[in-house]
């Protein structure tokens, strides 16, 4: 394995595995036993949130396989009905007790919400949370480029991390390249497109696939990684699960990687950020 594709450094100093397990629409009666699972195979990795509504199965998972808190990196994000200076730490609170931790490795603003224009001074209470280290890095999500434009210019703390919708059909170039200018690493959700449009059946995936001897699931996750981004595939199939996590024994040549860019077709499957307030 290449140590530059298991793990990425972040603005902040703080390491991040480059892979994870996602836990979006797991259901709490199934979410604990879906970690344990993941968390066998090798991840470390776990990306959640207040609306999950599966933090404490999470937390529980993490806590049963005996395995050293420090060697995980979890994540989750402040629900909109949250944000604000008066709400925001009650509501990490929240998450941390459900998670059963003294510490999250991120926090993120889930959405701007630009038309309730609260994003500013709820990224100062999160300012405070990374001061104070309950909050070892902090964070964005959804944010386009206008967003953390005002960030940045109102904001102390560079986000660690903007966390959006990202697959060959959806590049987002224009903040995938403010957040490279910025030190930003880019997260990717729904990475293989939620199924909206049928990445796995492309040539440019399947034969890449059929090269490298490798399904194109893990064809997409390894276009991700060599992206440089930061990439957390959602399943319950624990066979999938495991599927997910080989994806550092290849390298998708540089044509193979141009063929896969070019599948570029502005393809949104989620909420456009500015429609979400």
């Amino acid at each position: 394995m290449n140590a530059l594709d298991t793990h990425r450094t972040l603005n902040d100093g703080h390491t991040i595995p480059a892979l994870g397990y996602g836990v979006f629409k797991i259901a709490p009666d199934y979410c604990e036993r879906a970690v344990r699972e993941a968390i066998d195979v090798g991840y470390r990795h776990f990306d959640t949130a207040q609306i999950y509504e599966n933090e404490a199965e999470v937390g529980r998972a993490i806590r049963a396989s005996g395995i050293p808190r420090e060697e995980f990196f979890v994540t989750s994000k402040l629900w909109n009905p949250h944000q604000g200076r008066e709400t925001t730490a009650k509501a990490f609170d929240d998450s941390l007790r459900a998670l059963g931790t003294e510490y999250v490795d991120l926090f993120l603003i889930h959405w701007p919400m630009p038309k309730r224009d609260l994003y500013l001074e709820t990224w100062e209470v999160l300012q405070g949370l990374a001061a104070e280290g309950r909050a070892r890095s902090i964070g964005v999500s959804n944010f386009l480029v206008p967003h953390l434009e005002r960030l940045l210019a109102h904001g102390d703390v560079v986000p660690a991390v903007n966390q959006i919708e990202l697959h060959p059909a959806h590049q987002q170039p224009s903040v995938t390249a403010f957040c490279t200018s910025h030190a930003i690493a880019v997260e990717a959700y729904a990475p293989l497109g939620q199924g909206a449009y049928p990445l796995l059946e492309e040539p440019a995936v399947v034969e890449a696939g059929h090269a490298h001897g490798k399904t194109p699931a893990q064809v997409v996750i390894r276009w991700h990684l060599q992206r440089g981004h930061i990439v957390f595939p959602k399943t319950s199939n624990p066979a999938r699960v495991r599927e997910n996590f080989q994806v550092f024994d290849f390298a998708l040549s540089t044509e193979q990687m141009r063929a896969i860019d070019a599948l570029e077709r502005g393809g949104r499957v989620s909420h456009h950020p500015d429609d979400i307030n």
